[in-house]
């Protein structure tokens, strides 16, 4: 089996205005979306982050692609999977996912893994999952994933969106928020993005939730490194027995050191709540140092940015060994990264929490699946009895997809600067703001 074309389609998908501690979302979030034919005639497909740059990688080792088999594809491009850099170098601290050159190779890479593990499942009739280790699970758990937002469902001129949840500025509209997203989707599990309120309103939020839902509902946090150590000592007292049970802190402040500090000064006062991160270790390169420093007790990992479904394993195995916890990383993604973040999981048996997921934020109208949205049940994607990644493209929403990006002026994810057009002309990302 050999690649004979391999297609790369940049597309946009309405974004509704959510907040953090990096900015506003845009109203559209970009998507690039791969295929790789073979011979046979059967299609590969994945999904990784939009815009200029990933679909430049991509065009960029179009001649190493196009005549391969890939069954060994992979292995062929097996020095791009590192990136470069390490530590806060490396890391997602100071830049929005997706728009780190240091890790460029690796996401360009885990695009074309995951495309070619599809075509191999589709062509053997296999799961995604049972090639990568095979399944541990068949229905993976996500957690709601609530925000603060503005007025507004994403979407420009004659395409704007209706807006499902409305301004989310407060606790308690924050907590009518994942009320609705509990009832459509079934969550089971609470993940709130922070770091955009004052920190005693997002105490207010977390308590509030608590409240509402019960001790039985873990919830966790995650302000996206806006606090100092201090205000991270003190959210984490304040919430310790909010956040046990299975919740965490996540990225409360800026750097391993900082984080390490936080967990010391925690643990002193009888307080185990563990720190998570998904922008403080994000290679294996990390790893030692926060070992060392005991800066963090849970991974949150994402297959686009560590390199491939595979890498996720790896790094699971590495978790498992000393003690550290697992779950993943998302970002604003339509259903083929649902799916591939889905076979990840279910060929993972050290998955120690529920996976985030952006995709209640993304509609039916956008989406490039085949017969639709990927359903969530019971908080849980189920595993289909199907080939590959078990999803088809719509090549009719393809098109639409790929219409919005041409109309849309965004070419990058810049969300200072968007908050800057539409909410404050200062405005500059500080860490720590608070």
């Amino acid at each position: 089996m050999k690649i004979v074309d391999m297609r790369i389609h940049s597309i946009a998908i309405a974004d509704p205005p959510l907040r953090s501690s990096y900015g506003l979302h845009a109203p559209y979030a970009l998507r690039t979306i791969l295929e790789l034919e073979s011979d046979d005639g059967v299609i590969g497909i994945s999904e990784t982050y939009g815009g200029e740059v990933p679909a430049l990688s991509l065009e960029a080792i179009r001649l190493n692609v196009v005549g391969q088999d890939p069954y060994r594809l992979t292995g062929l491009l097996s020095s791009m999977v590192e990136g470069e850099g390490a530590g806060i170098d490396r890391s997602q601290t100071y830049l929005v996912p997706g728009e780190n050159p240091l890790d460029q190779t690796t996401r360009t890479y885990a695009a074309i893994e995951v495309g070619c593990l599809d075509l191999i499942g589709k062509s053997v009739g296999r799961p995604v999952c049972d090639l990568i280790g095979g399944r541990v699970r068949d229905r993976i758990p996500f957690s709601a994933y609530p925000f603060f937002k503005h007025a507004g469902g994403g979407g420009e001129g004659d395409d704007l969106r209706g807006d499902e949840y409305g301004e989310v500025l407060t606790p308690e509209a924050l907590v009518g928020e994942v009320k609705q997203m509990i009832d459509k989707y079934g969550f089971s599990s609470i993940k709130f993005k922070g770091g955009v309120l004052e920190p005693d309103l997002e105490i207010e939020a977390i308590k509030l939730l608590h409240q509402e839902l019960g001790a039985e509902i873990p919830l966790r946090i995650d302000p996206n490194s806006a606090w100092t150590v201090d205000t991270s000592v003190r959210v984490g007292k304040a919430l310790a027995k909010e956040l046990s049970g299975g919740g965490y802190l996540e990225d409360p402040t800026a750097g391993l050191d900082n984080m390490a500090e936080v967990r010391k000064q925690l643990m002193a006062e009888g307080i185990t709540t563990p720190l998570a991160t998904n922008v403080a270790v994000t290679s294996f390169a990390d790893i030692p140092r926060s070992l060392e420093l005991d800066a963090v007790q849970i991974i949150l990992c994402d297959h686009h940015y560590w390199g491939g479904m595979r890498q996720v394993r790896h790094l699971a195995n590495l978790c498992k060994v000393f003690g550290i916890g697992l779950s993943m990383h998302s970002n604003s993604h339509l259903g083929v990264s649902l799916m591939a973040m889905a076979h990840v999981a279910a060929a993972t048996p050290h998955l120690t929490y529920a996976c985030d997921t952006h995709y209640p934020w993304q509609s039916e109208i956008d989406e490039v699946v085949a017969g639709g949205r990927v359903k969530i049940a019971d908080g849980c994607v189920r595993i289909p009895d199907k080939p590959g990644l078990g999803v088809e493209l719509d090549y009719d929403q393809l098109a639409r997809g790929r219409q919005r990006y041409e109309k849309c002026p965004y070419r990058k994810r810049d969300d200072e600067a968007q908050m800057r057009k539409c909410i404050d002309p200062r405005w500059k990302r500080m860490l720590p703001r608070w």
